[in-house]
């Protein structure tokens, strides 16, 4: 036990006397989760507030139109332009516009719309009346009615998430138009004086949150910075710890240790001890900033009531298995040149396919399988577990034992590694 205390109060030295060391393992990770959580609140905050300017080409001048128009004014999101001056805009003025990346986006109502859909609703009342035996003054056949096709034009920087849900916007707001033509064709024909259908709608959506304490609890952009971000501090202890094992390779620190009588999972297990405690100072300052400082930023304070003793637990699951991975990287690198760059390439890859970025559940299915080889996805769901889904130990254990025996085989393998070097 002497041993390992004294090994650890070296790792200790060590790094106090390292400053620059200190501000990476500590302030950097706080000036990253302050600075990703304002950006990303502010993206939403713009999102929210500023409107999307779009063009909208009115060739119908028909109900369809207006009551298009009439739906993008009301959703609060786009600011709509058909007119630039006295001038109204052409479809291949509005086009050649989005094209330049002016407007995010032109829609392009096509003409007779209006006057062509109430003919062809009316051509199918009149055949559905006849066929029930019911008298109706026939009108205009369809049969000369062209299909009409609304033109969206993109700016092609815009994401195919937003090219998605305009698109279903759009169809959404035509079929209810045409739903309500066709209620309103039956209506006529039918009773002049009797509503028989109701243009209220039968099924609406609700969201169902989970409840603790008879409260309801609401996901928000903190809960999900936080544990990512910490996540990301924690492994990042990869590159120091790697180039302290590198670096007493390099200046025989580690031979001279190897003299005594002091085997090398000595030295992995004050390594081990000390970079734990680091790991751990990293996830309470993180979650002080969570709980103390974003509510004085205008952000969403991180509640932890309750959680902290869990959220704990998982953190320290997670400095095992960063450390597993710093020491075997750090065994088997020959130079600082390899580490470095290496430990701090493959911490970004895990963070990319652990979900810290990007959701796994937005991944292709291939990348969803990688990702469940990922430690950080497992200290990542781990987390998640504890905060937004009110998991128990129980149902945490299994993510905390895969990232200890993480921890357990990438130390078994530099020590493995170490012997047959030494054996050389």
């Amino acid at each position: 036990m002497r041993k390992i205390l004294a090994s650890v109060k070296k790792e200790s030295l060590l790094l106090l006397r390292d400053t620059g060391a200190l501000i990476i393992l500590f302030v950097m990770p706080l000036a990253l989760i302050i600075a990703v959580t304002i950006i990303q609140q502010g993206s939403f905050k713009s999102m929210s507030s500023a409107k999307i300017p779009i063009l909208l080409v009115d060739n119908d001048k028909g109900s369809i139109a207006e009551g298009i128009r009439k739906n993008l004014d009301d959703s609060g999101t786009f600011e709509v332009h058909s007119v630039e001056g006295n001038h109204t805009l052409t479809e291949a003025e509005a086009k050649d516009r989005v094209f330049k990346g002016k407007y995010q986006m032109a829609i392009v109502i096509p003409e007779r719309l209006s006057s062509d859909l109430q003919i062809k609703v009316e051509t199918k009342v009149d055949k559905i009346l006849k066929d029930v035996g019911m008298s109706f003054d026939s009108v205009a056949s369809n049969s000369q009615i062209q299909e009409k096709e609304i033109r969206l034009y993109f700016d092609p920087t815009t994401q195919l998430s937003f090219k998605s849900a305009v698109k279903n916007s759009i169809d959404k707001m035509v079929s209810e138009i045409e739903v309500k033509s066709v209620y309103k064709v039956f209506q006529e024909q039918l009773s002049d004086s009797v509503a028989l259908f109701s243009e209220e709608s039968f099924l609406s959506f609700k969201e169902i949150s989970p409840i603790v304490d008879n409260k309801v609890v609401i996901p928000n952009a903190t809960q999900h910075n936080v544990p990512a971000w910490t996540l990301f501090a924690i492994f990042f202890i990869v590159i120091p710890l790697s180039i302290n094992l590198v670096k007493e390779k390099g200046q025989g620190t580690l031979v001279r240790l190897r003299t005594l009588p002091l085997p090398y999972w000595i030295v992995i297990a004050g390594k081990t001890a000390t970079f734990l405690i680091i790991c751990m100072i990293q996830f309470y300052l993180m979650v002080a900033v969570g709980v103390f400082v974003f509510p004085l930023l205008g952000l969403e304070s991180l509640n932890v009531q309750g959680k902290l003793p869990l959220m704990s637990l998982v953190a320290l699951f997670s400095g095992f298995a960063a450390i597993g991975f710093g020491i075997v990287l750090g065994t088997v690198s020959k130079t600082q040149e390899q580490s470095a760059p290496f430990g701090a390439t493959s911490v970004v890859i895990l963070a990319a396919i652990g979900g810290v970025w990007v959701p796994v559940f937005a991944m292709p299915k291939f990348m969803q399988l990688v990702a469940g080889f990922s430690p950080m996805n497992w200290g990542l769901n781990a987390f998640y577990d504890v905060l937004l889904r009110n998991s128990s130990l129980v149902d945490i254990l299994p993510r905390l034992a895969l990232m200890f025996v993480f921890f357990i085989v990438m130390v078994c393998i530099s020590i493995v590694y170490d012997e047959k070097k030494r054996a050389l």
